[in-house]
């Protein structure tokens, strides 16, 4: 029979409705939820991240969840095992059993314990892009669901760009190419030297991942223009600007066409975490002790470990219950026995790492 307390932290947590950029109630909620669970000290750090520290030693171990979610308000309710409700999964579930069990853990003698619930993720991920430089931990867990049984080991970076094709106006009776056919041409050159650099790669983690998001033409007297939204999900050996690079290179100019690659947003590096280490090890110990089989996975999408892993360049990875199938969706949900599993795994971790 599930035990209310035990979850007390993940319900409270995801009642508190916190699509990015409207995180204030849950973070002020979770930073008393951690003054009620012992910890040293809780508060709201400038960026409006929810930050509670456990112990004062010289060693630190950094929790970094995300408190926000897509929008999409999921009423919250109970089903036996299971709870509904928005961020259960992404990424409530996992942010909450940070919370849980350092506080189970306590303090320890050396160690000084951070969880911190990051604001605006699911954006431009706000809450981590200050906490980087806030921080120098010895280790970084991250928080995403990947299920209690797994630890991911590597995200995918992206990046976006917008490609403008622009060409001097032509009589439509002259049969030269126009802009939004170049536009064409374009795309296909990108999905051919994609195709071309995944042939060999079996791996989804190491393959280029392209997407067209958008295309639009217009002309006016003088000129037509043609644009292209292109995403990619990148592999660790291509790095944003390899990237922008490439789209340069494959896309060179003619005396026709005038071709302008211009990035968007932030772009993100893919990273891939060292699998033997203490925290690696301890975490599998862990998941041993609950009875699982551990698992190692490999991510197509970005997470905040992206942004704080090639800063910190300390032992990292990521860890959460939680079925990430279901971020985003309508039925968003979560297992209770899964997250008081993860608890003990995270307890268990904890004490081996710092033993």
């Amino acid at each position: 029979m599930m035990n209310e307390e035990n979850v007390k932290t993940l319900i409270g947590l995801v009642s508190q409705y916190s699509p990015s950029g409207q995180e204030r109630g849950a973070v002020e909620y979770l930073v008393a939820r951690m003054k009620s669970l012992g910890y040293n000290d809780a508060f709201i750090d400038d960026a409006g991240n929810a930050v509670g520290v456990m112990g004062k030693g010289a060693k630190q171990i950094v929790f970094l969840g995300h408190i926000d979610t897509v929008p999409g308000e999921i009423p919250v309710r109970v089903d036996g095992d299971i709870l509904y409700g928005r961020g259960s999964a992404d990424a409530k579930g996992p942010l909450a059993s940070f919370t849980d069990a350092v506080a189970k853990v306590g303090a320890v003698d050396g160690w000084q314990f951070v969880v911190i619930g990051a604001v605006e993720e699911e954006r431009d991920s706000e809450g981590a892009r200050f906490v980087v430089g806030q921080y120098k931990p010895d280790f970084a867990i991250i928080g995403e669901p990947n299920q209690w049984d797994r630890v991911a080991l590597g995200y995918k970076g992206s990046a976006w760009a917008n490609i403008t094709i622009t060409r001097g106006q032509a009589h439509t009776a002259s049969g030269e190419e126009t802009a939004a056919e170049a536009a064409v041409e374009a795309w296909l050159k990108i999905k051919a030297y994609a195709d071309a650099f995944n042939s060999d790669k079996p791996k989804a983690f190491d393959k280029l991942l392209i997407t067209l998001r958008g295309m639009e033409s217009d002309s006016n007297d003088f000129e037509q223009v043609a644009t292209l939204k292109v995403g990619v999900r990148l592999p660790v050996t291509v790095s944003p600007q390899d990237w922008y690079k490439i789209l340069n290179e494959t896309l060179k100019v003619s005396e026709t066409f005038r071709v302008l690659v211009e990035p968007i947003g932030f772009a993100l590096p893919a990273w891939g975490c060292e699998k033997n280490t203490p925290l690696v090890r301890a975490f599998l110990s862990g998941i041993r002790a609950q009875g699982g089989e551990p698992k190692f996975v490999y991510k197509t999408g970005t997470a905040d470990l992206n942004i704080v892993a090639p800063v910190w360049k300390c032992p990292a990875l990521v860890y959460g219950p939680g079925d990430s199938a279901l971020d985003h969706t309508p039925n968003e949900h979560i297992k209770l026995d899964d997250y008081q599993k993860a608890v003990d795994v995270l307890s268990a971790a904890l004490e081996k790492l710092t033993s």
